[in-house]
């Protein structure tokens, strides 16, 4: 089992960035990939960014080059770093991690509003 917290959500205006935080209850050398994915009112979660063990990432095409994810294996945290924030960025961010045999662990989720 691993537990995931979120931290690092808030209210900024639209240009401003953020930093995510996701840390994770146990080492996550074990963990396949970790991930953000959002969820924004009235629709469906959607992928953000994944990265790997392996430090292979993947974005969504809607941030690339404005979002960047990163993982600190040392400290069991993965980071998404959100710069050029704009209103339709804002969601429920969620941290997603999968483990070598494919289970799927979920934070609770952080609050990100980008006001115009």
């Amino acid at each position: 089992q691993v537990q995931l917290v979120e931290s690092g959500g808030g209210l900024v205006q639209a240009g401003g960035s953020l930093r995510l935080s996701c840390v994770a209850s146990r080492s996550i050398f074990s963990i396949d990939v970790m991930g953000w994915y959002r969820q924004a009112p009235g629709k469906q979660r959607e992928l953000v960014a994944t990265i790997t063990s392996g430090g292979r990432t993947n974005y969504a095409d809607s941030v690339k080059g404005q979002f960047t994810i990163s993982r600190d294996n040392a400290k069991n945290t993965v980071y998404l770093q959100m710069n050029s924030l704009k209103p339709e960025d804002t969601a429920v961010y969620y941290c997603n991690a999968v483990d070598l045999i494919s289970r799927q662990y979920w934070g609770q989720g952080t609050q990100v509003t980008v006001s115009s």
